[in-house]
């Protein structure tokens, strides 16, 4: 079992109107012993922005702004800007994030070369109803978790809601020429390749990715704390012996829901080939501040930043504040590559 310390809260909500309900899943990029962070604020009107603040080591923080780095000023924006992740390819800075325009949650992106200042780039999510893809999981004939959730949103958000399409973020590099794409629709995490991030803006490109969906899962949930749903978490880490994956999974009981954090392990040329999951969480909701908050019960990974072998996980506790755990990367690469333990295929 891999050894995780909990270390604590690392921030809470501030009297700063931005972020007076709650700060919670952050996304990381590292740069030596700097670690800066874009973390979801959640004002009392339940509007969310992007904060700042920066690290120094994996605690320390030395700089925090008093006002949102982004903020929603697009009619797809209206209700906010939710759990942005961020990657570096080649000199140029990607921040995706969730767009809520207060019914349809999709996914947008935004650059920057200085991770200051930040161009906004638009929605590069499928722009398809629920309903024209339920139709379609008749004749791709997808398991019947997908119909639930299509039919979950519909009645939530109404006949034309569009997918629901979170926890989307690219790897760091291209693979075989290829940007490749971590992505989420309900239940399942997929991958989808692409040439470029304009092409994720064409309506043509997702009607053909949505007809490899089967084909493109990577993981699907079959644990019992993934028994709702599992998706994206941090954003890939890349290790000699393949991609290190930490995402969030969804128990369903009785009463309510409880997020987890897992693991699992991508081949390093074929991030389709599944080659190491854990069968038990990486840790889960047990401390007080991840078990009451704005939602309790939630463990919600999203940065990570690695001291030499030291991987400090960041984390959304029970939607409220944001707190981090340590573990050994070797130690977890090893759980992950045992033969006893290893799960093969998703």
């Amino acid at each position: 079992m891999v050894q995780v310390q909990k270390l604590g809260v690392v921030l809470e909500p501030t009297e700063h109107l931005f972020e007076r309900l709650a700060v919670l899943n952050p996304g990381t990029w590292q740069e030596g012993n700097t670690t800066h962070m874009f973390y979801r604020a959640l004002d009392e009107d339940h509007c969310s922005t992007v904060g700042y603040a920066k690290l120094e080591g994996p605690m320390n923080v030395v700089e925090r702004w008093e006002k949102p780095i982004l903020l929603g000023t697009h009619p797809y924006e209206h209700k906010g800007m939710e759990d942005p992740r961020i990657v570096k390819i080649e000199n140029t800075f990607y921040l995706f994030y969730v767009a809520h325009d207060g019914k349809n949650a999709v996914t947008a992106y935004a650059t920057s070369k200085d991770l200051r200042s930040f161009e906004k780039k638009g929605i590069i999510s499928p722009k398809i109803a629920y309903r024209e893809f339920d139709a379609l999981n008749d004749e791709l004939q997808l398991k019947d978790a997908y119909s639930f959730f299509a039919s979950y949103y519909q009645e939530e958000a109404g006949i034309d809601v569009l997918l629901w399409h979170k926890d989307v973020f690219p790897f760091p590099r291209k693979i075989r020429g290829k940007y490749v794409l971590m992505h989420r629709i309900l239940p399942d995490i997929q991958i989808a390749f692409c040439d470029n991030f304009e092409q994720l803006q064409q309506e043509e490109y997702w009607r053909e990715e949505l007809r490899k969906l089967p084909e493109h899962v990577i993981l699907e949930n079959k644990h019992w704390f993934e028994s709702r749903s599992i998706g994206g978490g941090c954003t890939p880490i890349e290790t000699d012996e393949g991609w290190v994956i930490i995402f969030h999974t969804v128990e369903a009981r009785n009463k309510g829901r409880v997020y987890h954090a897992c693991a699992a392990l991508l081949d390093k040329e074929n991030p389709l080939k599944v080659i190491g999951r854990l069968h038990e969480p990486l840790f889960s909701p047990t401390e007080e501040w991840e078990k009451e908050g704005f939602v309790s019960n939630v463990v919600f990974p999203t940065g990570t930043a690695l001291f030499e072998d030291t991987l400090y996980v960041y984390y959304g506790a029970a939607d409220a504040r944001i707190a981090v755990v340590s573990l050994s990367l070797s130690e977890l690469l090893t759980e992950m590559k045992d033969p006893t333990k290893r799960h093969h295929g998703s």
